[in-house]
C-alpha cells in the first residue's frame, strides 16, 4: 500500500559487481551516532511513520515532556515489575518517558519505539499497517488520560490541550439564547473549497446560520416556529491548539475517497480574538506560534508522515544550515575559489599537518591521511602531475621539511606563521572587505533572528528554513495536522541547549551508562576497521579463455582470504604474500583485479613498496592477482580498462514460433574485448551481408525496440556505442532479413505474430478430446468466442445457453470463468491462451465464484467449486459449502487460503456482526478452507495438543527392510525439499500422538497453560506432578520447533497465535531452562556399526560463549572424556547429513585463510534448541563417517522424488506453453487502530 514512499531502505553493492569498497558489516545492535543536527530520528518500523511524526512533535513540546517527566516511579511503577503478578505498572507513561529520555540524550542515530508499542499491544501486523495519525492523536491521548487516572498528572492532557466552544440560537422574537457548549482537543476544519485556515475559522466561528422562511427554528420559550440565528465561538483557550485539516472527503458521484491537494494556506502567527466569545483581554492573550506541522505524501489510502518541527529549546544543531545561509551571489563567489583551493595539493597538505597535535609525521601516514581526505590516493590522482608524494615534499621545501632519513615531515616555521589562518577564513576576510559592512550586519541580524526549523523524517533529521513550510501548503505532499503554542509562554534560560533539563534522575543515570557502553563498543569497532579482507588469486589456478581469467578448478580452490593492516606498507603485504605461498619462483607482481560476468580482468600493476595500503586504493573486499606481470598458462595477457571483457547476448531469430505472442529467439552468449570495433564482430558473428541491431529499450521480445546500427558506426568500438555487459544484439543474416520489416532503420514488425485463442473442450469427460484455434483480436467479446468454438467442435445447442469459457493454468488448473460481456482485452487473456469450454454458466455480476477445501490438509484434500452471492453471509456460505460436501454439524469454521497456500486468520462474524463476503473482501478466485472446529470465545486460544513421545520410547528398528519402509513414508511426507534444517528433530525418529485441544486466555501464563494441559485424560495416566515436568514445544508442519520457556511469560509475550499447535514433552525431572540455556540431543555412536544409542538431552549454558571448543569441552565432560578424544558433528535431518563441528583452530588452514565467526547460532551451525549433535569416542572407534544406514536410504529416497518431480515439471512445460490468467489485486478492508490499557483506580 506504501509504496516506495519509506526512505529507509539503503541499497549496498558488492564489490565484486562495482569494484567499489564493500561495506563492513556492522553490529546490527550497535546504532550509527547522531549526526551533525544533534538530533535523534526515530525508526520506522514498516509502517509507523504516522506514529513517528506524533511522538516528535510531543518531544518538541517541552511542557509535555517535562509535565510527563514530573510523574516519578513512585506513582508509574518500574518498568522491572512489569511482569510480577498484582502488580499495577502504568507501563505507557513509562515507555513514553523512556523514549522521550533517549531522544534527548542517547548517542544514537534514531530511537526505537518497539518497547512503546508493545506496551500499546500491538503485534508485528499492527506496526506493518498505517493508520491516520488524527486518529492516533485522539487514541494515544485518551489511553495517557486512562494510565494517568490516580497519579499527579491524571490532568495533564486537559491542562495543555483542552479547550471549549459554545454554540449558541437567538431567536429574534423574545431574544432568548439556548447554548450548548462542546469540550475539545483538537479543532477539525475544513479543507474543501477554503483558501486557508482563517478562512475556515472564520466561516465556523463569525459566520452566522439564518433560520428563515421554509427552515424555522423551534424556539422553546416561545413554544413554536420562529426566525433565529446561530453561531459558534471559542471560549476557553488552551495553551496548545492542535488544528486536524480534513483533506480526505468522498465523492458521492464517483463513490470513491479523494485527497483535497489544491492550495490551503496557514499563518506562522495567528490571533484568534475574532473567533472568540471573550474579546475584553490583551491581544497577546490570542496569539498562538506555529511550532510542529506534520505533512502526508501520498493518497487516500496510503502514504508516508514526516513532520516540520520548531527547536524552541534549541537543541539540535542548526549550524550546518547556517553555514550554507549566505546569500546566492556570495556563494557563487565562494565556491568557486574553494573548489580551487580543494583540489591543490599544497593547501590539503598543510591542512593535514596543522590538524595534528605532533609536530612530526610520518610520509606514509601524511600519504594515508590524503586518502581518506579525498577517499583516493596520491599516486592515482596527484602522482602524474607532481610524482611521488617525497618527491613533492622536497619541491616544496619552502613550505615543508623532511628529517635526515626523510621519513618524516613538518610544516616549515615561516610557512606556517604566514597561513595561520584557514583558507576559508582568508576567504572571507577578503570578501567582507568588497561586501558594505552595513550589509554584512543586517545579513547575520536576520539570520540569527530566525527559528530553528528541522524537518524529522523517521530515521532522518535535517535543518530547513521556516519558508520551506509554504510548499506544504497544496500538492500530494502537504499539511495534515497543525499545531500552535501561545506566543507569551517563554521558556527558561537554562532549558535553551540543555538536554538534561528536568530528566529525571533515574532516566540521567540509565541514559549516561548506555552511552558509555555505546561508546565502548564503537571503539572496539573502529580498532577492527583498520583490517581489511583481500582476495588473493594464485595464476597458477588460472586460465585465459574467452577473452578473460577463469579459475582452473572450483572458484574456492583458486582463492586465497588473507586479512590485512590497511596501515602497513603494499612491500610489506608482498613480503606477506611470499611467505604465504612457500614454492614460488620467478617475479612476484601484486595487481588489482575485478571478477566481471566475463570472468576475472587484471586492472593495475599495485607499485610503490613504501605506500600504505590505503594510499594505493586497496579497499576491503578487494581482489588482487598475484602473477609474474607477464603472461598466464603460456598467454599473454591484456591489463586495464581499454581491454575489459564485456559479456553479451546474441540473438537469431527461432524459425518456429507457434502459440506464443511476439517473435521467439534463440540466444546465445559470447566474450568480446571492449575496444573491438563493430566491424570485427559482424565478421565473426554473420555473413558480410548480415546486419546487426541494437536494443534501445531493453525490451528485446518487442519489434519496434531494435534498431539497425548505421555502417558509419561499424568502425566503432562496443564502449563507444554503449554496448556493456548483458546487452543484447540481434544478428539477422541475409535469410533472416525475409522474416522482418525494417524501415528507417528500425524494425517494425516480426511476420509471425499471433492472433488467435485455443479452446478445448472439457464439458464431457467421456467424449474424445477436441481443440480448436479461434481468430480473435483484443476487442472480440468472450461470449462470441464461445460460441464459434461450439460450432467449429460440432457440440449439441444446448451447450450455447448453459456453458462458459474457463482459463487453464500452467499447471492443468481450471480458473475463474471468464464473464460473458467482457473482450479478450478486459479478460486479461494474452493471444494463444488455453480456454476450457466447461458446462455451466458464467457467474453474475453480483455472485462469486470460490474454491473450497475441506479439513487441515491443504496440500493432499480436493478443491471444490461453488457460486454464491457476493450478499451472503460467513454462515451462510458456510453451510452452502457443508452442504456440496455432503457434512453437516455446527463444528466449522471458514478460512481463507492466501497466497502462499496456507490457511489465514477465520472469518469470525462475530466481529463485524452478519458480515457479507462483499465486506469481507471476499472475492472471484479466492480458496477457502472448511475448517474442523469451533471457534474459540474473543480473546481465548483453542490449541491443539500433542504428545512427543522421546526417542527413548520408540521402538529400535533393527530390520533393515523395516528402515526402508519407515524412511520411505517420512521422505514422502517432506516431499521433494531439501532445504535448510527446518525440523530440528531426527524426521524418522518423530513419533506424535493427539491428544486432544485446550481452551485458554491469551492473557494466561505459559504456567497455566501445563497445568490445564495436566487436566487432559490421555496426560493423567503418567501422574504429571508438576509443571516444571513438562517441556513444550510449538509446532510448524507436525514437527516440534521452538521450545516455550519461563513459566511466567504470558501466552501473548510468546507470540501464540490462532492456529498454534504445541506439544508436550514429560520430563522425569525438574526442567526450568533459563533464556540463555540450549537443549540439544545428544547422540552417542556404537563402536563399529553405523548406528547411536538412544539419545540424550544436554542442557548448555551459552551465556559466556557458545563457540565449538566451549560445545565440545561440555560433551566431554559429560561423558568423561578427553576433549582432543571426541569428534562431534550436528544433524541436518530435511537433509539426511552431517556437519562436522571442529575448532577454530582445525579451522585454520596452513595458508592462514581468514578466521571466521566463532558463534555456533551463526551461520553455517545455526544452533538452536532441540538440534541433534553426533559424538564420536576415538578412543575406541577411528572412524570419522557420522552417517547411518538410516540417512543412505533417506538421501537416495530424496533423490529419486526430485527425479520424479523434474520429470513431471518438464512433461508439464511441454505440454503446456500458454500463460496464466492475471489475478486481479483486491485492497484489504482497513483495520481499526487502538492501544491496549491497564485498569488503574
Amino acid at each position: 500500500m506504501f509504496g516506495d514512499l519509506f526512505d529507509e531502505d539503503v541499497s549496498v553493492l558488492s564489490s565484486n559487481q562495482c569494484g567499489k569498497p564493500k561495506l563492513k558489516r556492522k553490529d546490527p545492535e550497535l546504532p550509527n551516532p547522531r549526526e551533525n543536527t544533534n538530533l535523534s530520528g526515530i525508526k520506522n518500523q514498516g509502517g509507523t511513520c504516522y506514529l513517528n511524526s506524533l511522538l516528535q512533535t510531543l518531544h518538541f513540546t517541552p511542557e509535555f515532556r517535562e509535565a510527563l517527566f514530573s510523574i516519578g516511579p513512585e506513582e508509574l511503577g518500574s518498568l522491572e515489575d512489569t511482569h510480577k503478578p498484582e502488580s499495577k505498572v502504568r507501563v505507557i507513561p513509562l515507555q513514553l518517558q523512556r523514549l522521550f529520555a533517549q531522544l534527548l540524550l542517547l548517542d544514537q542515530h534514531a530511537a526505537s519505539t518497539a518497547d512503546l508499542t508493545d506496551s500499546f499491544g500491538w503485534n508485528c501486523n499492527e506496526e506493518m499497517r498505517q493508520h491516520d495519525v488524527q486518529e492516533l492523536n485522539r487514541i494515544l491521548f485518551s489511553a495517557l488520560e486512562t494510565s494517568l487516572v490516580g497519579t499527579s498528572g491524571h490532568n495533564l492532557i486537559n491542562q495543555l490541550y483542552h479547550g471549549t466552544l459554545v454554540n449558541q440560537i437567538v431567536c429574534k422574537e423574545c431574544k432568548n439564547v439556548s447554548e450548548r457548549q462542546e469540550d475539545f482537543l483538537d479543532l477539525t476544519v475544513a479543507v474543501k473549497d477554503v483558501s486557508g485556515l482563517e478562512e475556515a475559522l472564520w466561516n465556523m466561528y463569525v459566520e452566522e446560520e439564518h433560520f428563515e422562511k421554509d427552515n424555522l427554528y423551534r424556539c422553546g420559550a416561545c413554544n413554536k416556529l420562529v426566525e433565529a440565528i446561530k453561531s459558534a465561538k471559542l471560549r476557553k483557550l488552551p495553551p496548545f491548539l492542535t488544528v486536524s485539516l480534513l483533506r480526505f472527503n468522498f465523492d458521492f458521484e464517483k463513490c470513491e475517497r479523494y485527497k483535497e491537494t489544491r492550495c490551503y494556506t496557514f499563518p506562522i502567527q495567528i490571533n484568534l480574538k475574532p473567533f472568540c466569545e471573550q474579546t475584553q483581554l490583551d491581544d497577546l492573550e490570542y496569539m498562538y506560534e506555529l511550532f510542529s506541522v506534520i505533512i502526508h505524501k501520498g493518497g487516500c489510502y496510503g502514504g508516508h508522515y514526516h513532520v516540520y518541527i520548531r527547536d524552541i529549546d534549541e537543541l539540535g544543531n542548526w549550524q550546518v544550515l547556517e553555514d550554507g545561509s549566505l546569500n546566492d551571489e556570495h556563494k557563487d563567489l565562494k565556491q568557486t575559489d574553494n573548489d580551487k583551493e580543494k583540489e591543490n595539493p599544497l593547501t590539503i597538505l598543510k591542512n593535514i599537518l596543522l590538524e595534528e597535535d605532533s609536530t612530526e609525521m610520518a610520509v606514509d601516514c601524511l600519504a594515508q591521511k590524503v586518502w581518506e581526505k579525498k577517499s583516493v590516493s596520491w599516486n592515482k590522482k596527484y602522482r602524474k602531475q607532481y610524482g611521488p608524494i617525497r618527491k613533492y615534499l622536497q619541491n616544496n621545501s619552502q613550505d615543508f621539511v623532511l628529517s635526515s632519513d626523510e621519513s618524516k615531515v613538518r610544516l616549515n616555521d615561516q610557512s606556517h606563521n604566514l597561513h595561520f589562518r584557514s583558507p576559508s577564513q582568508s576567504h572571507l576576510g577578503n570578501e567582507d572587505e568588497k561586501m558594505p559592512l552595513g550589509k554584512v550586519s543586517t545579513n547575520l541580524k536576520e539570520h540569527c533572528s530566525e527559528s530553528h526549523w528541522f524537518d524529522l523524517n523517521d530515521s532522518k533529521v535535517q535543518p530547513i528554513r521556516e519558508k520551506e513550510i509554504q510548499k506544504q501548503f497544496q500538492g500530494n505532499e502537504s499539511a495534515y495536522m497543525l499545531f500552535y503554542r501561545k506566543s507569551q509562554m517563554m521558556r527558561p534560560s537554562e532549558a535553551r541547549g540543555n538536554p538534561r533539563y528536568r530528566v529525571p534522575s533515574h532516566l540521567l543515570n540509565e541514559m549516561d551508562a548506555a552511552n558509555i557502553k555505546l561508546q565502548k563498543k564503537r571503539a572496539e569497532c573502529d580498532l577492527a576497521d583498520n583490517n581489511i579482507d583481500l582476495r588473493l588469486h594464485i595464476y597458477s589456478h588460472y586460465k585465459f579463455c574467452s577473452g578473460a581469467l577463469h579459475p582452473l578448478h572450483s572458484q574456492k580452490e583458486s582463492v586465497l582470504d588473507l586479512t590485512f593492516d590497511k596501515r602497513k606498507t603494499l612491500g610489506e603485504l608482498q613480503q606477506s604474500v611470499f611467505q604465504l605461498l612457500e614454492f614460488w619462483e620467478g617475479d612476484l607482481v601484486l595487481s588489482l583485479a575485478k571478477p566481471l560476468p566475463a570472468g576475472l580482468h587484471i586492472y593495475q600493476i599495485l607499485e610503490g613498496d613504501d605506500s600504505s595500503l590505503s594510499s594505493t586504493g586497496l579497499f576491503d573486499g578487494a581482489d588482487i592477482f598475484v602473477w609474474n606481470g607477464k603472461e598466464v598458462d603460456g598467454v599473454e595477457i591484456q591489463t586495464g580498462i581499454d581491454h575489459e571483457p564485456v559479456l553479451i547476448n546474441v540473438l537469431r531469430l527461432a524459425g518456429h514460433n507457434e502459440g506464443r505472442k511476439g517473435q521467439q529467439f534463440m540466444e546465445s552468449q559470447h566474450v568480446f574485448s571492449c575496444s573491438l570495433s563493430l566491424r570485427m564482430i559482424s565478421e565473426v558473428l554473420t555473413s558480410s551481408k548480415g546486419i546487426i541491431l541494437k536494443s534501445h529499450s531493453g525490451l528485446e521480445r518487442e519489434a519496434d525496440n531494435w534498431k539497425v546500427i548505421p555502417e558509419e558506426d561499424m568502425e566503432k568500438t562496443l564502449r563507444t556505442v554503449g554496448l556493456t555487459d548483458g546487452c543484447s544484439i540481434l544478428v539477422l543474416d541475409s535469410h533472416d532479413q525475409s522474416m522482418v520489416n525494417v524501415a528507417g532503420g528500425n524494425l517494425t514488425a516480426f511476420t509471425h505474430d499471433i492472433s488467435w485463442l485455443q479452446v478445448k473442450k472439457i464439458c464431457k469427460l467421456e467424449a474424445e478430446e477436441m481443440q480448436v484455434k479461434i481468430t480473435a483480436t483484443v476487442e472480440t467479446m468472450i461470449s462470441d468466442i464461445r460460441i464459434k468454438a461450439i460450432e467449429e467442435m460440432q457440440l449439441d445447442k444446448e451447450l450455447v445457453n448453459n456453458s462458459c469459457l474457463r482459463p487453464i493454468g500452467k499447471n492443468g488448473k481450471l480458473l475463474c470463468p471468464v464473464p460473458e460481456d467482457y473482450t479478450v482485452k478486459e479478460a486479461e487473456l494474452k493471444m494463444g491462451s488455453l480456454l476450457g469450454l466447461c458446462s455451466g454458466k458464467a457467474p453474475t455480476a453480483t455472485q462469486l465464484f470460490l474454491y473450497f477445501i475441506v479439513g487441515h490438509d491443504l496440500q493432499c484434500s480436493p478443491e471444490k467449486e461453488i457460486v454464491v452471492e457476493e450478499t451472503a453471509t460467513v454462515k451462510e456460505c458456510l453451510n452452502l459449502m457443508l452442504k456440496k460436501s455432503g457434512l453437516t454439524g455446527d463444528d466449522w469454521h471458514l478460512r481463507k487460503i492466501d497466497w502462499c497456500y496456507e490457511a489465514g486468520e477465520p472469518l469470525n462474524e462475530e466481529v463485524k456482526g452478519n458480515a457479507t463476503l462483499k465486506e469481507l473482501s471476499i472475492c472471484c478466485g479466492d480458496i477457502l478452507n472448511v475448517a474442523e472446529g469451533k471457534l474459540p470465545p474473543k480473546g481465548f486460544l483453542k490449541v491443539p495438543v500433542w504428545w512427543y513421545k522421546p526417542f527413548s520410547q520408540v521402538k529400535h528398528i533393527k530390520n533393515i527392510q523395516d528402515q526402508v519402509n519407515c524412511i520411505s513414508k517420512k521422505v514422502e511426507a517432506l516431499g521433494p525439499s531439501t532445504s535448510g534444517d527446518s525440523p530440528t528433530f531426527l524426521q524418522s525418529e518423530v513419533d506424535l500422538c493427539y491428544v486432544g485441544d485446550i481452551e485458554i486466555s491469551g492473557e494466561a501464563f505459559l504456567e497455566d497453560l501445563k497445568i490445564q494441559v495436566m487436566t487432559l485424560p490421555s496426560i493423567q495416566e503418567f501422574s504429571v506432578p508438576l509443571p516444571e515436568f513438562i517441556r513444550v514445544w510449538t509446532m510448524e508442519n507436525k514437527q516440534p520447533c521452538k521450545l516455550l520457556r519461563n513459566n511466567k511469560e504470558q501466552l501473548q509475550k510468546l507470540k501464540l497465535g490462532n492456529r498454534v499447535e504445541i506439544c508436550i514433552e514429560t520430563l522425569y525431572k525438574e526442567e526450568n531452562l533459563g533464556p540463555k540455556d540450549l537443549l540439544l540431543r545428544i547422540l552417542m555412536s556404537i563402536p563399529g556399526e553405523r548406528d547411536y544409542y538412544h539419545p540424550v538431552d544436554l542442557i548448555w549454558d551459552i551465556s559466556k560463549e557458545c563457540t565449538a571448543s566451549a560445545l565440545r569441552g561440555k560433551i566431554a565432560t559429560y561423558y568423561s572424556l578427553p576433549v582432543e578424544k571426541i569428534e562431534i558433528a550436528k544433524y541436518s535431518p530435511g537433509k539426511f547429513e552431517w556437519m562436522p563441528i571442529s575448532s577454530w583452530t582445525q579451522q585454520m588452514s596452513k595458508k592462514k585463510k581468514k578466521k571466521k565467526s566463532d558463534s555456533l547460532q551463526s551461520s553455517p551451525y545455526s544452533l538452536k534448541d532441540g538440534d541433534i549433535i553426533g559424538v564420536k569416542n576415538l578412543l575406541i572407534d577411528d572412524t570419522i563417517d557420522f552417517s547411518t544406514i538410516k540417512d543412505d536410504i533417506g538421501k537416495q529416497m530424496q533423490k529419486q522424488l526430485i527425479i520424479e518431480k523434474t520429470s513431471r515439471q518438464r512433461e508439464s512445460v511441454l505440454n503446456d506453453c500458454f500463460h496464466e490468467k492475471k489475478v486481479t489485486k483486491h485492497r484489504k478492508p482497513e483495520a481499526a487502530l487502538s492501544i491496549s490499557v491497564g485498569v488503574f483506580s
